[in-house]
């Protein structure tokens, strides 16, 4: 693989500060010696668990107002400050899906879109899940969605199956979904 050469940043400002996210503006410098400008989104880093409850795996069901449909999409969320990330994973398993993992493994980490934003996702697989339910966040209406494993197949390749057809349009849902059809058999 060829080195393509670090950006170097000149200047920046910051135009907006929100609960989750910041958006900053930043000059860099190019390796040919331009400059150019960045849009950056400074994300909270946060979580994915893919739940395996015997021989389903329990994604969920929500309206995104981003993209104004409903997605379904692995069990995630913020990283709380000072929580770890399989704490933060523990936690929005209990709040969206009602269970706890018996155990958890780290199955990868990712960025959800580089180009702009700096959000890093560390995504895990829960299993051995006992029901242990915690409150929804205020701002939260989501929904369980069983997808028996056996369907995992025909979902993935766009086939009808009991969730429907070609739903899954969530980056880190279909990249947890592949690594579990992949690596799981």
């Amino acid at each position: 693989m060829s080195e393509t050469g670090r950006e170097s940043f000149i200047s920046g400002e910051k135009l907006y500060e929100g609960r989750v996210l910041n958006l900053r503006v930043d000059k860099v410098g190019l390796p040919s010696g331009r400059t150019s400008v960045r849009e950056v989104i400074e994300h909270k880093d946060a979580v994915g668990v893919l739940a395996v409850l015997n021989d389903s795996l329990l994604l969920v069901r929500q309206f995104r107002y981003a993209v104004g449909e409903e997605t379904i999409e692995i069990c995630a969320g913020l990283i709380e400050n000072g929580e770890s990330p399989a704490a933060a994973a523990a936690r929005e398993m209990r709040e969206e899906l009602g269970f706890k993992p018996g155990s958890m493994t780290e199955i990868g980490k990712l960025y959800s879109s580089p180009g702009f934003c700096t959000e890093l996702l560390t995504v895990f697989l829960a299993k051995n899940l006992t029901k242990a339910p915690l409150p929804q966040d205020d701002d939260e209406n989501v929904k369980t969605v069983t997808l028996p494993i056996d369907e995992l197949p025909a979902l993935l390749s766009g086939k009808k199956t009991s969730i429907g057809t070609g739903v899954i349009k969530d980056g880190k849902t279909f990249a947890a979904l592949s690594w579990f059809l992949a690596f799981n058999k």
